[in-house]
């Protein structure tokens, strides 16, 4: 089952404000490079623990950091089992640039 949410522009700043949160989130962007020696298919999405072992920090750290990206509509996730799968919400994220483009 996968878990959207619709794009909130002003989580969206908030959430892309926090560098690590950029970094997840451009990483996704191309998940075989950045999140290598996953098992399963990249087509699920980047599991949670690959995410966690490429930022060094801690799971709860990092949980938090999908959390408010997942919450901001600019990522979905996709559970199977005790697995969490991340993925770039590509067409919410064009819609912020979109939309950030025309209000400056």
């Amino acid at each position: 089952m996968q878990n959207s949410l619709p794009l909130n522009f002003d989580e969206a700043l908030k959430a892309l404000a926090n560098p690590v949160r950029r970094k997840i989130l451009s990483g996704l962007k191309t998940p075989e490079t950045n999140f290598p020696g996953q098992e399963h298919p990249y087509a699920l999405g980047v599991c949670a623990q690959r995410i966690e072992a490429a930022c060094g920090l801690s799971q709860s750290t990092v949980s938090a950091h999908l959390a408010v990206l997942h919450q901001a509509g600019l990522l979905t996730s996709h559970k199977i089992g005790q697995w969490v799968f991340y993925r770039r919400d590509e067409a919410a994220i064009a819609t912020f640039l979109n939309h950030l483009g025309q209000s400056l």
